[in-house]
């Protein structure tokens, strides 16, 4: 038996990079999946993707920020599937770079908004959904980033150290009630969302990141997504409250 059968996985930024990956592995071992993301150009292609490995898949378009627009998110879930059995909560931004003097107030804002904020509204309605069920599973995406600092990224490492003491104190407060919630720490991986970030244009760029991992190269989305799998599954059913850190030995230095 594959090891989401009939349980519900819910992904926000699911279209691409490591979110994508996630609900396709997901989907692959039978989990229903239910994407919340901005809509763009790739979302039928990548929905195709992840219905060739189970047809039961709903796209929910939404701005994780919008508080309003998370509660219709999951109750359209629980409307679909009947349940929500699995949350990763994923969907994130990286902002421009600036140090703390020079971040103009809206880069602050829209960073901790979509990274932090988002995490929190999404949160509060799983968990609400999850004590209704006596039981589920969230996993919240911090990062390396969340656990150091990192020059011009004042807002970006805000916001995923705040998502590990999220993650920590939720954790502690719904143990008791069947809810193990935990966080993923990536390091620099091969997404859109850093390719964008200017890195495949700039060799030398290119070069200092990949060397401050000492695998000397950057992780692979389907690398993080066998995290997620192993958290989201009965495998880790002792695991809540923890941050796994897949990061190629960027923080064993």
């Amino acid at each position: 038996m594959k090891k989401f059968e009939n349980k519900t996985v819910f992904i926000t930024g699911g279209l691409s990079g490591i979110g994508k990956a996630c609900a396709i592995a997901a989907a692959r071992e039978g989990a229903n999946i239910a994407i919340a993301d901005f809509k763009s150009a790739t979302t039928e292609r990548t929905m195709t993707e992840i219905k060739s490995e189970n047809p039961k898949a709903i796209f929910i378009e939404c701005d994780v920020s919008v508080y309003k627009h998370v509660q219709t998110t999951i109750q359209k879930v629980v409307n679909t599937f009947g349940t929500l059995d699995i949350a990763l909560n994923n969907a994130g931004i990286g902002g421009e770079g600036n140090k703390v003097g020079d971040m103009p107030e809206e880069a602050w804002h829209s960073v901790i908004g979509v990274n932090l904020c988002g995490v929190f509204n999404y949160m509060k309605h799983e968990l609400e959904q999850m004590l209704k069920q006596k039981k589920g599973v969230i996993i919240n995406m911090s990062s390396i980033l969340g656990k150091i600092g990192f020059v011009g990224s004042s807002h970006y490492v805000a916001s995923k150290h705040g998502i590990i003491g999220l993650t920590q104190t939720a954790a502690l407060e719904y143990a008791a009630e069947g809810i193990r919630v935990n966080a993923i720490c990536p390091a620099f991986i091969e997404t859109p969302m850093l390719l964008h970030a200017g890195i495949s244009e700039n060799t030398e760029l290119q070069k200092y990141i990949i060397g401050l991992h000492p695998m000397k190269r950057l992780g692979k989305p389907e690398e993080v997504a066998s995290g997620f799998l192993f958290l989201a599954s009965d495998d880790a059913s002792f695991i809540t409250g923890t941050t796994l850190e897949i990061d190629g030995g960027f923080l064993a230095q």
